[in-house]
């Protein structure tokens, strides 16, 4: 292995470790399509990326979002769009590893330099026994109104347990 990249390949494990014991998801890119041919970088793009739920498994939740591209989406200094959808579903046997708080947060990612993350957080419907994701952006300042909600059933069989 090429010793230049050791220590970002270093930097990579330990951001995701520590993600890992935060009980925060990591995206996994699905896909995307190009929105605006670019002359100079990358052209702007929507993204599919999947994630698993963190404390539950057999849930997968499938976010997609806007990339800007050009110049500023090349170096990293790019804005993304505060606009994302989301659609989690039920990809295996459903097994809550821990009582799961009444929400949560269980991805987030930087969409600006500094000041606006997209966020997914899940709430738990206890009554219907229900896993409910939503995801919306946030800003230092001011966050968006813009946001997507999806929920996945889990069988009565299977009660969610909460954490008190």
């Amino acid at each position: 292995m090429n010793s230049a990249r050791l220590p970002r390949l270093a930097a990579a494990c330990a951001v995701g470790a520590c993600c890992l014991a935060a009980g925060v998801a990591l995206a996994e890119p699905v896909g995307e399509v190009s929105t605006v041919w670019k002359l100079i970088g990358p052209n702007h793009k929507v993204v599919v990326e999947a994630y698993d739920d963190p404390r539950v498994d057999g849930i997968s939740c499938y976010v997609s979002r806007a990339k800007t591209g050009g110049i500023k989406g090349a170096v990293g200094i790019a804005e993304d769009l505060a606009e994302a959808s989301i659609a989690c579903r039920q990809v295996g046997p459903i097994h809550v590893r821990e009582a799961l708080p009444q929400q949560e947060e269980v991805f987030s990612e930087r969409l600006s330099v500094l000041f606006k993350r997209l966020q997914v957080v899940r709430m738990v419907d206890a009554k219907r026994n229900v896993l409910v994701y939503l995801t919306y952006s946030d800003k230092l300042i001011e966050g968006s109104p813009k946001n997507s909600v999806t929920a996945v059933a889990v069988d009565r069989g299977t009660p969610i347990p909460l954490r008190r």
